[in-house]
C-alpha cells in the first residue's frame, strides 16, 4: 500500500471523545488508509504537523448556504476555520422544491438569509444537488428540506391555512426529497409561511420524516412568554410523529427568560429519559442575526417584501402595522432599540452598524417608523443583529452532553461591502479558543464532528478512522482563535494552518487553495 498524503506528528482528536494521543494519520485517495506511529507506507506528500492537534473536520450542523455556496463555491467563511461539511435548508428554508409557477416567490423568500437573490432553475433536491455540484463547492454539503419552501411549492396561496390535500402535496414532496438523499425536515417557525403552520400540519410533515429515520430539525415558533412553551411543542411534536429531534439554535432571547437556561435544559433531559432523540444545536455568541421583516407581526409579511410595499400604501394598513411594531416583536418582547443594528441596508451604506437606536434619533422619527420605513423600501436586504441573549445562558447550553456546535452563518467570501454576523467566520475556533478548557478539548471536538455526523447519519464522516473519508483539520492549540468581530466579520481566524476535504487539501498555512474537492451528500448512500 502507498499513501497519498502522510499526516506525521500531531495529537490526533479522533473526534469521539476518546482522549488525545500521538497518531500519525495516511490518506489514499479521499479514505483514511493508516492509522499509527511506526510501520509507515510510502507517501508521495509527506507533512510534519508537528505541535498542532489533528481532528475530524468539522461538521456545520446548522448553517445558511443554501445559496452562497452558489456565489461563492470557495466557501472561504467556512473552509478557514476547518469546516469540511456543511448543513443546509435549515429554519424552513430550502432551495427545493420549486413549483414553476412560484419561483420567483422561492426567490425573494431566500434572499432573507442575506445573498444576492437567485433564481432557482430546478425543481427538487436532484436539480438543486447537480446546480451545487456544478458549482465544485470547496465543502461537502448535506441538505435539509424546508417547511417554507414545501408551503411554497405546494400552496397556491403559502400564506394561507393548509387544507387536507395541501398536507398531503407537502408530505408527497417531503417523500420524495428523503427518498433522493436530504437528510431530514425543517421548520421556522417565526419566519413566515412556514410560522403560519400550525402543529397538526408540522406533526404530519414529522411523521413522514420518522418513517424515512430522517431528522427534523425545528427553529421553533418564538413569541412572548413562550420559550419554554416553544421546547414543549417541539418535543410533543416529536413525540406524536415518532421523529427525530434536532432543536435549532437554542437559546433564550426574551429577556424575561434571561437566567433561565436550567428550566429549559430539563425540558431537554425529561424528554432523553423518557427515550425521546432529542438534542439541541448552538452557536457561541450572545447575539443572533436575520432580516429585519422578519420581526414584523406575520400578517405584516403576508406575500414577502412585495406585497409589504404594496400594503404599505394604505394608510390604515400602515398604521396597524406602526402600532404592532410599537407594542414589541414575537407577539410582545419588548424592543431594547439599542441592542439592534444594521449590518445590512442595501444602498443606505451609512446606516450599516448603526443601532436603530441612534438611527431614529439622527431622523428625528420613533424607532417603528424607522423599521417599518426599511423594511418596506428594502425588504429582506435589511438585515439586523440582535443582542438579546446572555454569556452565561449560552455557555449553559454549550456545557450541556445533549449540545451540537452549529453556526447558523452562510459560506461567504472574506471580502464584502456588508457586516454579518461573525458567527459565519468564527464559530469553530472560538470554541476552541473560549471554551475548549471548560468542556476539554476531546469533548469540543466532538460536539463539531462526530456528534453532529451521527446525527445527520454520515456514517463514514465526523470521526478519524481507518476507513472514514478524509475530511480533517488541524490547529495549533495555543494560536487557535476567531478573530472575527461584530465590527470587523469579515476575518479569516488564526491557528487552522491546514484543511483536507475528501484526501484534498483546501487550506495550507491559512490560505484557501484552488482544490474544491466538495459535494452534495446523499442520506443513505
Amino acid at each position: 500500500m502507498s499513501l497519498d498524503l502522510l499526516l506525521r506528528g500531531a495529537t490526533t482528536v479522533d473526534g469521539t471523545g476518546a482522549r488525545p494521543r500521538r497518531l500519525d494519520v495516511g490518506v489514499s485517495g479521499d479514505r483514511i488508509r493508516f492509522l499509527g506511529v511506526t510501520g509507515h507506507p510510502p507517501a508521495t506528500r509527506t507533512l510534519d504537523l508537528s505541535g498542532l492537534v489533528l481532528a475530524p473536520g468539522f461538521v456545520d450542523i446548522h448553517t445558511h448556504s443554501d445559496v452562497s455556496l452558489l456565489h461563492d463555491p470557495a466557501g472561504q467563511s467556512k473552509v478557514l476555520q476547518g469546516v469540511t461539511t456543511e448543513v443546509v435548508g435549515n429554519c424552513g428554508f430550502s432551495a427545493f422544491p420549486v413549483h414553476p409557477d412560484r419561483r420567483a416567490m422561492l426567490r425573494d423568500h431566500l434572499a432573507r438569509l442575506g445573498d444576492p437573490p437567485r433564481t432557482p432553475l430546478w425543481t427538487d433536491f436532484d436539480g438543486y444537488a447537480d446546480a451545487l455540484d456544478a458549482a465544485r463547492p470547496a465543502v461537502n454539503v448535506a441538505a435539509l428540506v424546508g417547511h417554507s419552501a414545501l408551503r411554497i411549492a405546494a400552496m397556491a396561496d403559502p400564506y394561507a391555512p393548509a387544507g387536507p390535500e395541501d398536507v398531503e402535496r407537502m408530505r408527497r414532496l417531503l417523500d420524495a426529497a428523503l427518498a433522493a438523499g436530504a437528510y431530514g425536515l425543517s421548520t421556522g417557525l417565526t419566519h413566515t409561511p412556514s410560522a403560519l403552520g400550525g402543529t397538526a400540519e408540522v406533526t404530519a410533515l414529522v411523521e413522514v420524516c420518522a418513517r424515512h429515520g430522517a431528522l427534523y430539525a425545528t427553529h421553533a415558533r418564538a413569541a412572548a412568554g413562550r420559550e419554554l412553551a416553544a421546547i414543549d411543542e417541539a418535543v410533543e411534536t416529536t413525540r406524536a410523529a415518532g421523529g427525530r429531534l434536532q432543536f435549532s439554535h437554542l437559546a433564550l432571547n426574551d429577556p424575561a427568560y434571561w437566567g433561565r437556561a436550567g428550566a429549559a435544559l430539563e425540558r431537554f433531559d425529561t424528554a432523553r429519559a423518557e427515550g425521546l432523540d432529542v438534542a439541541f444545536d448552538v452557536y457561541p455568541y450572545d447575539a443572533s442575526s436575520s432580516a429585519l421583516i422578519q420581526y414584523l407581526p406575520p400578517w405584516a409579511q403576508r406575500g414577502g417584501g412585495a406585497g409589504l410595499r404594496a400594503n404599505a400604501a394604505d394608510p390604515g394598513w400602515r398604521a396597524r402595522a406602526l402600532e404592532a411594531v410599537r407594542e414589541g416583536f414575537f407577539g410582545g418582547i419588548p424592543w431594547h432599540w439599542e441592542r439592534v443594528t444594521l449590518i445590512a441596508a442595501g444602498p443606505h451604506r451609512a446606516l450599516v452598524g448603526q443601532s436603530v437606536a441612534a438611527i431614529a434619533a439622527s431622523r428625528a422619527e420613533p424607532p417603528e417608523q424607522v423599521v417599518l420605513d426599511l423594511c418596506v423600501e428594502l425588504g429582506d436586504a435589511a438585515q439586523v443583529v440582535l443582542h438579546y441573549r446572555t454569556e452565561a445562558d449560552m455557555t449553559a447550553f454549550l456545557a450541556h452532553p445533549l449540545s451540537i456546535v452549529g453556526s447558523d452563518g452562510n459560506a461567504l467570501p472574506l471580502a464584502g461591502a456588508d457586516l454579518t454576523h461573525p458567527r459565519a467566520f468564527g464559530t469553530f475556533p472560538r470554541v476552541l479558543r473560549r471554551y475548549a478548557g471548560q468542556l476539554g478539548l476531546a469533548t469540543a471536538v466532538r460536539k463539531m464532528t462526530l456528534a453532529p455526523a451521527r446525527r445527520l447519519g454520515l456514517t463514514d464522516r465526523g470521526r478519524i478512522a481507518a476507513g472514514a473519508v478524509a475530511d480533517l483539520v488541524a490547529f495549533d492549540p495555543d494560536a487557535v482563535a476567531d478573530r472575527a468581530t461584530f465590527a470587523e466579520p469579515r476575518r479569516a481566524p488564526d491557528g487552522i494552518p491546514l484543511v483536507v476535504v475528501g484526501g484534498r487539501i483546501v487550506v495550507r498555512d491559512g490560505v484557501v487553495g484552488a482544490a474544491r474537492p466538495g459535494k452534495v451528500l446523499r442520506r443513505g448512500r
